[in-house]
């Protein structure tokens, strides 16, 4: 695409109101318009020559080998507006290859369909999965519910046990409550008896009698 003068002056124009924000005339304004007006223009009518050049190329190609001149001239033109040869490109010129014209064609095509191919591979491949390390699995199976119990138990068949019932807290016995089935403690009272005191001797003691 190619700008004359006085377009390449509101190109210039419109780039510096674009770096520079400032008020804009109408004037400015309308050249811009007509400016893009332009551009659209010319970008349909290169979209509708493109389309022409690619269906005469497919009506030399498939009247080949007759049109073999016709048919190198038109794929050359296509390459050189961004074409992408396709398949039955490749095989036309693999068999016309005698042809040094041909034969320059095929070796600038080649390169270009091997980078469509790979390409199309690369969109086609998974994303890459990142490695876990064993460590961190391995956390996470015996984090799994049942997990440390299938590792313990190396018959998977036999049904788990069943957790017992937890049982019921009995009534808090009192602290003075004698409790059952023990004997009780004796008291120091009944371990040492307090000794008893000897009995006073009598006030007046009998005297003993004479021996007559």
């Amino acid at each position: 695409m190619a700008f004359g003068a006085e377009e390449l002056r509101v190109l210039r124009r419109a780039l510096a109101l674009a770096l520079n924000p400032s008020p804009a005339s109408a004037e400015d304004v309308q050249d811009c318009l007509r400016l893009a007006e332009s551009v659209d223009e010319a970008t349909r009518e290169n979209a509708r020559l493109r389309a022409f050049l690619l269906a005469d190329l497919a009506r030399y190609r498939a009247a080949l080998p007759g049109t073999v001149t016709g048919y190198a001239t038109l794929l050359q033109e296509a390459l050189d507006a961004g074409y992408r040869p396709r398949p039955d490109d490749l095989a036309a010129l693999r068999a016309l290859r005698g042809n040094p014209a041909v034969a320059a064609l095929l070796e600038r095509c080649r390169p270009l369909a091997e980078q469509d191919v790979r390409a199309r591979f690369a969109r086609r491949a998974p994303a890459p999965v990142a490695a876990v390390p064993a460590s961190r699995s391995r956390l996470r199976l015996t984090a799994l519910p049942g997990g440390l119990l299938e590792r313990a138990d190396p018959n998977p068949a036999r049904p788990a046990r069943p957790a017992r019932p937890a049982e019921k807290p009995g009534p808090v016995p009192r602290p003075d409550a004698p409790q059952p089935g023990r004997r009780p403690v004796p008291t120091p009272g009944e371990v040492f008896p307090p000794k008893r005191k000897p009995a006073a001797p009598p006030a007046n003691p009998p005297q003993q009698l004479a021996a007559v």
